[in-house]
């Protein structure tokens, strides 16, 4: 872990609690190809029925691209934000663990060595889907805009973020759906979050059942 501080610093409290997980490189997002947008729309659909059979690195690389990746120089994303506040987090439960989506570096920085798929609902086909991506505002990052404000741009943020999700998995044949029905006291504190920090939805993605 002592090679990697001089980027992580922000993030050590809580990659102490990862030290048997390392950060995963994505390869560089494919921005070409996929389906039409109008035929991704038709399609658009939520699934529950999901396959355990995880994601290659590749796939999941154009997921997180495609959800709220970094689209041009100035580092703005592939979805919009209030005032560009870039406040929503992804993290990413994955059975070996749950990372935190670093969209400049284009990473995954590894959060704890713990299967939390389960955790991320209250239904039982999460434990089964191979990726459960959790919305995290980070209110610190709005500055002293009154809290109804900042509830309503989060949650306008993340519904940008998880339709960006929709149509991808539309253009690649997966399946997804997105989710509000969370125990979000009890997965903030299995994630350690502080208390600035808001569980918004979560979603499920992965290859279909059937």
């Amino acid at each position: 872990m002592q090679n990697s501080l001089p980027v992580l610093v922000p993030l050590i409290p809580v990659l102490l609690l990862a030290q048997d997980l390392k950060p995963i490189e994505l390869p560089p997002p494919q921005t070409e190809g996929g389906k039409p947008l109008m035929q991704a729309l038709k399609e658009r659909k939520s699934s529950r029925e999901f396959s355990s059979r995880p994601l290659p690195a590749q796939v999941l690389s154009n997921l997180l691209w495609a959800a709220f990746g970094v689209n041009r120089p100035d580092g703005r994303r592939t979805a919009p934000s209030a005032s560009n506040l870039q406040e929503i987090d992804i993290y990413v439960a994955l059975a070996e663990g749950l990372y935190l989506f670093d969209a400049k570096a284009h990473r995954l920085n590894p959060v704890l060595a713990e299967d939390l798929r389960a955790a991320t609902g209250t239904q039982a086909f999460v434990a089964q889907a191979p990726v459960n991506l959790v919305y995290v505002a980070d209110y610190a990052r709005m500055g002293n805009r009154p809290e109804q404000t900042k509830t309503v741009y989060s949650w306008a943020d993340t519904g940008f973020i998880a339709q960006n999700v929709y149509l991808f998995c539309a253009s690649e044949g997966l399946a997804t759906v997105v989710r509000a029905s969370i125990d979000r006291e009890k997965l903030a504190a299995q994630m350690k979050l502080r208390p600035e920090r808001r569980i918004v939805l979560a979603q499920s993605v992965g290859y279909p059942s059937r």
